[in-house]
């Protein structure tokens, strides 16, 4: 599909970290225009940087639009999305409630699964942390380096903001300066499952044992996730180097390092993530070291969800993305 006049856009929980980021993102986009930002709070105030004021939702006239970001919490956000395709307008949720396919959403994970995403109505966007996982993972099972007899270990660290704009205790700043500490542990966070989806998904279906745990890091965005990788005998980390180059190569997205790691000042503000390889020696059975960064509210969030939409509108891919 191709289109000369603008798309229009709604954000629906338009004060949130996420749904800052993605106004800001729609604000430069030169084939959609945003036309309403919602927010129950926030209602009559001026959108920065735009001509809008925010509006509660319900006063969005979703038959009036021709695409609608859903970025409430989740258990409330999904709904909005499918409230949105019921009037006729395309939807990408970026909260959790639609990622199994709930109201036939397709997962929308582009380097991975882009043709599922061209020309469909309803995408759930991916989480943040399963999007650095899948893609350091997914090229492994495929090319049979990974060794599925072991569980992969990940040890992920994200910024504040990936936990919401709420007003909550543990997130004040006094609780969260100087400090650094695991949560969600136990393989009980709630990306777990979405983890375990795409990982059969990229195996044929069948699973990838794996133990996540996330932690709070002290700084304002960016996510570094660090994977300690069981694989085949005598796999090293150059083999690992070129399954990931040989998966992305053509991917405006993702970026393999093949000499050192990449950290969080790397990618904020930028929507790649960063692909780094280390061996680890003097163990046995082999592993490598597989480390994946990006930013939670950009190529983890907001700038996905931006991508999933110029796929399903038949735009280029990286319009409206910072690179």
């Amino acid at each position: 599909m191709t289109n000369t006049s603008s798309v229009r856009a709604a954000v629906i929980g338009a004060t949130g970290y996420t749904g800052q980021e993605l106004v800001a993102l729609l604000r430069r986009h030169p084939e959609m225009a945003l036309v309403y930002a919602t927010s129950e709070g926030e209602a009559g105030r001026p959108v920065a940087g735009t001509a809008l004021s925010y509006v509660p939702a319900d006063e969005v006239p979703l038959s009036e639009v021709d695409i609608v970001f859903t970025c409430l919490p989740t258990g409330a956000s999904g709904a909005w999305a499918l409230r949105a395709r019921e009037a006729g307008a395309r939807a990408i949720d970026l909260s959790a409630d639609l990622r199994e396919g709930q109201g036939g959403a397709v997962y929308g994970l582009p380097e991975l699964w882009r043709d599922r995403v061209a020309g469909q109505p309803l995408v759930a966007n991916p989480g943040c942390y399963p999007t650095g996982i899948l893609l350091a993972l997914a090229p492994l099972i495929r090319e049979g380096l990974l060794d599925a007899s072991r569980p992969v270990m990940v040890n992920a660290a994200s910024g504040v903001t990936g936990a919401g704009r709420s007003a909550k205790r543990e997130l004040l700043f006094g609780d969260v300066a100087e400090d650094f500490r695991a949560y969600g542990v136990g393989n009980t966070h709630r990306h777990v499952p979405e983890i375990a989806q795409g990982l059969a998904r990229a195996n044929g279906g069948h699973g990838a044992p794996f133990v996540f745990t996330p932690h709070l890091l002290p700084v304002r965005r960016g996510i570094l996730e660090t994977m300690y990788v069981p694989v085949g005998a005598d796999v090293k980390r150059a083999q690992v180097i070129d399954a990931l180059r040989a998966a992305y190569e053509a991917e405006r997205f993702v970026e393999v390092w093949s000499d050192g790691l990449p950290a969080l000042r790397d990618v904020v503000a930028r929507n790649v993530v960063a692909l780094g390889v280390a061996d680890v020696e003097r163990i046995e059975p082999p592993m490598v070291l597989v480390l994946a960064a990006f930013d939670n509210l950009v190529k983890g969030a907001a700038g996905q969800a931006v991508q999933n939409a110029n796929i399903m509108f038949g735009f280029d891919e990286a319009e409206g993305l910072p690179a």
